[in-house]
């Protein structure tokens, strides 16, 4: 994943746990605390989408986003403590892909953008498929297979594996794959007790399954 994420917020408690999730879930990130500055960023580093609050200095986010939207289709989510129709409105109207009110979750700002992403760059689907190592994966088939023995698998656990195998051997942080819960209860030790459990199950290639300390896992091509 290389997109780019301009993240326009002049609180910095936000601006950081913004960026440390997003950094977590793969995106670059570059930032700006006023609108001034977020056009700046926005035409020097050519963001694949803009994390927009509302009320920031100098410029607010609306007018940041009528004058991007004058010659972009950069895709733009709306971060703002307005809760206001008319706000919502008025940023729809002026092309806005999202909107998401203050106070949130991080998680769901970056599923949100995820799939703003995928709606507008039309993001290919997904391999379905995946041979890693000793693992045999078929998820529209939902059968995993060490070697020549087939797994008993969750359909959670499956879609860790699945997501794992996608990218073998690249370390995983534990809330990317908290997304994959899809559980608003769950937390990053729901992710280790899941992740210690289909270690169990798989067997022979357990060894695949591999922690990195401080991180979260990866899976061993």
């Amino acid at each position: 994943m290389n997109e780019r994420i301009l993240i326009v917020e002049d609180e910095p408690r936000i601006a950081d746990v913004l960026e440390r999730y997003l950094r977590a879930a793969g995106y670059l990130t570059e930032r700006a605390s006023s609108g001034s500055r977020a056009l700046e960023l926005w035409r020097a580093a050519s963001p694949d989408a803009i994390l927009l609050d509302l009320m920031i200095p100098d410029m607010d986010g609306l007018e940041v986003a009528r004058k991007v939207r004058a010659s972009s289709d950069v895709p733009i989510l709306m971060v703002t403590a307005r809760s206001e129709e008319i706000d919502r409105l008025v940023g729809l109207e002026l092309g806005a892909d999202d909107y998401i009110a203050k106070p949130f979750s991080p998680r769901e700002v970056v599923a949100r953008l995820r799939a703003v992403l995928r709606r507008v760059q039309g993001a290919l689907r997904r391999p379905q498929r995946f041979s890693v190592g000793g693992l045999d994966i078929d998820l529209e088939a939902f059968e995993a297979r060490c070697e020549t023995s087939v797994l008993t698998l969750s359909p959670t656990q499956l879609r860790l594996l699945g997501t794992l195998a996608e990218q073998p051997n690249r370390a995983f942080h534990r809330n990317e794959l908290l997304d994959i819960l899809d559980d608003p209860a769950a937390d990053t030790r729901t992710v280790d007790a899941h992740i210690k459990n289909l270690r169990q199950r798989l067997g022979a290639c357990a060894a695949q399954l591999e922690t990195v300390r401080g991180v979260g896992y990866r899976l061993r091509g």
